[in-house]
Parts: C-alpha cells; sequence; structure tokens
C-alpha cells in the first residue's frame, strides 16, 4: 500500500509539472524522495546538473589505473633502494658505500620503471588502436562523416599516453627513493644510520599505504599494515642474507 501511494504521488507529479511552480515541485519532490528514498524520481533527476549526477555516481575503480602505477612507484623505489643501502650496511659501514649503493638503485630502478612502463602502456595503446579501427570499419557505413569525426576524437581523448606514464613511474619511482637516501646521508654512527633509515621507510610505508587507501576509498589500517609489513619483511631478508654471505666469506 505504501509503495502504490508513492508511485502514485510521482506519476501525479509529473503528469502535473508544467502547471505547478519549479520551488514547489522541487519541494514536493524533496519531500518524496525522503519518504521513499529507495525510489529515483525522474523528475527530479532531469532538475540536475550532468556534472551532479555524474559525481554522485563517480566509481573510484576510475582511479585504479594511476593510483596503482603511483604508489607502485614510490613504494618500490621506497623498498628496493631502502633494501639494498641495507645490504650494503651489513657488510660495510663506510656511509659513502651505502650512500653510493642507494644512489645506483635510485637510477638503475627509475630507468627500469620508466622503461617497463613504456612498453606496457604502449601495447596498451597498439590494442585499443587496433579496436578502434575493427569498430571504425564495422560502423562504417553506418554513420556519416561528422559523426565519425566525432566518435573517433573521443576515442583519442581516452587512449593512454605511453611517455607519459614511464615519467610519472620514473618519479614516483624517484620520490620514494629519495626517502632512505636523505635519511642515511647525514648520519656517520653506522648503528644510528642504520636505525634511521628504517625509522624512516617505515614513516614512509605507512604514509604511501595510508595515501593509497584514501585516495581509493579503502580501508587505510589494513593497506598501511600490508604495505609496512612487505616493506620490513624485505628489507630484513637483504641484511640477513647480505651479513650471512659477509661473515661467511663467499
Amino acid at each position: 500500500m505504501k509503495s502504490f501511494c508513492f508511485s502514485f504521488i510521482n506519476t501525479l507529479l509529473r503528469r502535473v509539472s508544467s502547471t505547478i511552480p519549479p520551488f514547489l515541485l522541487q519541494t514536493s519532490l524533496l519531500f518524496s524522495s525522503k519518504m521513499d528514498p529507495n525510489k529515483v524520481n525522474l523528475s527530479n533527476l532531469e532538475q540536475q546538473s550532468p556534472s551532479d549526477i555524474e559525481t554522485k555516481q563517480f566509481d573510484y575503480s576510475k582511479r585504479a589505473q594511476w593510483l596503482r602505477a603511483a604508489v607502485l612507484g614510490a613504494n618500490d623505489g621506497l623498498v628496493s633502494t631502502a633494501s639494498l643501502m641495507m645490504g650494503v650496511g651489513a657488510v660495510k659501514q663506510d656511509i659513502k658505500a651505502m650512500i653510493l649503493t642507494g644512489f645506483a638503485g635510485l637510477v638503475a630502478g627509475a630507468c627500469s620503471m620508466a622503461i617497463g612502463e613504456f612498453v606496457s602502456v604502449y601495447s596498451q595503446l597498439d590494442i585499443e588502436v587496433a579496436q578502434m579501427k575493427r569498430e571504425k570499419l564495422q560502423r562504417g557505413s553506418h554513420l556519416d562523416g561528422q559523426s565519425q569525426s566525432g566518435q573517433e576524437s573521443k576515442g583519442n581523448e581516452k587512449l593512454p599516453n605511453p611517455l607519459q606514464a614511464a615519467i610519472a613511474s620514473a618519479l614516483a619511482f624517484s620520490i620514494g627513493a629519495m626517502v632512505p637516501l636523505l635519511a642515511a646521508s647525514f648520519i656517520r654512527e653506522y648503528k644510528v644510520r642504520l636505525g634511521v633509515v628504517v625509522a624512516a621507510v617505515t614513516l614512509a610505508l605507512l604514509a604511501f599505504g595510508s595515501l593509497g587507501a584514501v585516495l581509493g576509498k579503502a580501508s587505510p589500517v589494513k593497506s598501511s599494515i600490508r604495505v609496512l609489513v612487505g616493506g620490513w619483511l624485505a628489507m630484513a631478508i637483504t641484511f640477513g642474507l647480505t651479513k650471512l654471505i659477509g661473515v661467511s666469506g663467499l
């Protein structure tokens, strides 16, 4: 009975919307929507701007691609560079050796990330361009020249940019790698230097994990713990194995 009443009210409002003043119509629609939030009022949707509807229907999974690349690049730069520095620090107490190792890891890792992302995105670009060509041939005679040009312009706007992706990945990796480098650059004492590197990397891992979770509307606690444990394991394994090899004299 309740659903029938709401349906009847919405139908009546749509039929007489042309004769009701706008402010009265909006008030009635608001009252109806508050009483039954599960019902979608078509008249109310028509009065909303496209930007409002798009904002309400925003899918956070659309952030997944660039968010994955940024967080993955920064986290890789942080963990890999810190693990290299900890590994060298396990057998050498010289600060110069640790800094040079970290800098070499930064340059090599940034280049590797950039090249890998460029090749990956370029392959995706080739696939999407080939798919667009097939769709264009299938549409063929069904669309006039103006419609085809409009479809092509819209398709080109959605195509990935390999160079932009490569630069973004290299930059994200470099930002992450700078954390352990800066932490170790100004400390001469060996044990203190190792402790500061671990502390700085821990804070950065928590920050990266929380940032990725907040931007993706996920759980910050779970994401931070997952990233932190992974980084700790990488540094511990690298330090332990390098120390073992150094002590055994291999």
